[in-house]
């Protein structure tokens, strides 16, 4: 699968940078109930920020750009300084005087590995497409997020329905293949900014809950997702949209519809209990495996072996990006862990 212009290399994240203060807690307490933290660290957060260390930690040599707001606070530097320690070129990763970065509290239950977030926006609030300037970017995939946590990105820009549907047009004039990221906001609240978004996409990577919600199709959650479901669902998007994948993943596994109508089905990793430290940001390193398999013009199936592979190397961190490694690594650990059965 080629995507983007052929001459064009590297990924260009935008969009979501905002610190992680990570937070291992002995379980999920009741209102009103004391539990102990076990671990708290901060690490950087985000789409535009997770998959661009993710993408440096699999590969070095790939050339990573990115477009984001932070302020200029501890936050701020500490997500400046994560960018500079793996090579990203953050040219265009402003520091806003006078702003408080946005930042996540970011609980992970030791007893189940489940993840809750309570959010700041900061200056995510005042990220406009007037940030985004592909002109001299020579990426050739663009992966943009988060819909629903970016106030005038979320509203209507100029003559489109959003400020996302703006920036996915600017890239794509440039040559720039394009992805969207997602995150769990309220289902109808995902429709009604990413439906706009689809005839400027040609990769769409999400969740079971986020694809259900985009295609108004009920496709299960957690352990109980339907892998037939979810491709119903896929299906339906992608013939609302331009794109040339869609890609679903969940617990278990993962889907994958073209737009010729073509399935590809994975099943996850059989991670061992006691390797788990927290899912947070085993997604983004999940889209991260995708897009550079696809990004190097591999077939869908091992694209979609790394994705999986990716995201296990990640459940072993309490971190967003500790724990992924080169690719190469991030396979051999998938193969000794073994691969669910299938689904």
């Amino acid at each position: 699968m080629k995507l983007g212009e052929k001459e064009r290399r590297g990924i260009v994240t935008g969009g979501t940078w905002c610190a992680d203060h990570n937070k291992l807690v002995s379980r999920w307490p009741g209102e009103e109930e004391l539990v102990e933290i076990l671990q708290n660290e901060v690490r950087g957060g985000g789409s535009a920020c997770n998959l661009a260390i993710d993408m440096k930690r699999l590969d070095p040599d790939m050339p990573v750009s990115t477009i984001g707001l932070v302020g200029d606070d501890e936050d701020g530097r500490l997500l400046v300084g994560e960018a500079d320690a793996v090579g990203i070129d953050r040219t265009n990763l402003i520091m806003a005087n006078g702003g408080r970065t946005a930042h996540t509290d970011a609980f992970t239950a030791a007893d189940t590995g489940r993840r809750t977030h309570l959010y700041l926006p900061g200056t995510a609030a005042k990220l406009t497409p007037n940030y985004f300037d592909f002109s001299q970017v020579t990426a050739r995939i663009l992966h943009l997020g988060l819909p629903g946590v970016h106030p005038k990105l979320d509203a209507a820009w100029a003559n489109d329905a959003n400020g996302w549907v703006t920036i996915l047009k600017m890239a794509r004039a440039e040559g720039i293949a394009t992805n969207l990221e997602l995150c769990s906001i309220p289902a109808e609240r995902i429709a009604t900014i990413v439906r706009p978004c689809l005839p400027h996409l040609d990769l769409l990577v999400v969740n079971d809950y986020e694809i259900a919600a985009i295609a108004g199709h009920d496709t299960g959650h957690g352990s109980s997702v339907g892998a037939d479901q979810c491709i119903e669902a896929a299906r339906h998007v992608i013939d609302k949209g331009a794109m040339q994948l869609v890609v679903v993943h969940f617990p278990m596994g993962a889907i994958a519809v073209d737009a010729n109508g073509a399935v590809y089905t994975k099943a996850s990793v059989s991670i061992p209990q006691d390797e788990i430290r927290g899912t947070n940001g085993a997604g983004d390193a999940f889209a991260a495996g995708l897009i550079y398999g696809l990004h190097q013009e591999w077939n869908v199936e091992p694209a979609l072996e790394l994705a999986h592979a990716s995201a296990a190397a990640s459940i072993r961190g309490l971190g967003t990006t500790d724990a992924v490694m080169a690719w190469r690594d991030c396979l051999k650990l998938a193969s000794s862990w073994g691969w669910r059965s299938a689904f």
